[in-house]
């Protein structure tokens, strides 16, 4: 009895996958809305049923699918801001998390899947908020080497590190709206490195003149 229970439970993931890899390759082909249970069920090689089983809804499996990919994404990006040897100045690694991102933007997801991923989040036709969270890891991360930066004494401890972290995430998240609104005469890699280098410019040199304004109204 418990190999057929482990048969039947290795057969039913077996299924929950083949819906999963197939809706995904669609979708990623046609984008979400061209794309029906119908299509693929069909294309999969289950039963309607089985779909159902499994997800509520096609919307259900496309929140799912945005979860699992953000959260795949993120655990990289910590791992690779995890590895760089310590004294490494916190500038660097933010400057290689950046390119790490473009890359995965560029190279990784691909503009196709990013123009439906923002359709979808302004249309919100699905649930997107794994991808909005502001307790995503990569929030979490900015906010972690913002902190850093501050207590190393490369950023002044004049505005939040939250707050700048949130203002990072914003600017690369315009620029990939801009990249997918102009693509292919918009340079994703090289725009997203440009702007970072200015916001950490603008942070320094911004932080330390509102430090010494503060210094001087305090002492008049």
């Amino acid at each position: 009895m418990k190999k057929k229970k482990s048969t039947r439970k290795e057969q039913a993931l077996e299924t929950k996958k083949k819906i999963y890899e197939t809706a995904k390759s669609l979708f990623r082909k046609h984008g979400f809305d061209k794309v029906t249970v119908d299509t693929i069920v069909e294309t999969a090689g289950v039963s309607k049923g089985s779909f159902y089983v499994y997800f509520k809804s096609k919307d259900a499996l496309i929140t799912n699918l945005i979860a699992d990919t953000v959260d795949r994404v993120d655990l990289d990006y910590k791992s690779y801001v995890e590895s760089f040897p310590v004294g490494t100045p916190i500038s660097d690694i933010i400057i290689s998390l950046v390119e790490k991102i473009a890359y995965v933007i560029t190279d990784i997801v691909g503009y196709d899947a990013m123009k439906i991923i923002y359709e979808v989040q302004i249309t919100k036709t699905v649930n997107t908020n794994a991808l909005l969270s502001y307790d995503r890891v990569i929030y979490k991360l900015f906010n972690e080497l913002i902190t850093l930066g501050v207590q190393h004494g490369e950023f002044q401890n004049v505005i939040a590190p939250e707050t700048i972290a949130k203002h990072f995430i914003i600017a690369l998240r315009g620029l990939t709206y801009e990249w997918c609104i102009r693509y292919p005469d918009f340079d994703l890699k090289v725009q997203f490195l440009e702007h970072s280098n200015i916001l950490l410019h603008g942070i320094r040199r911004w932080l330390t003149k509102y430090s010494v304004y503060v210094a001087i109204t305090t002492l008049m």
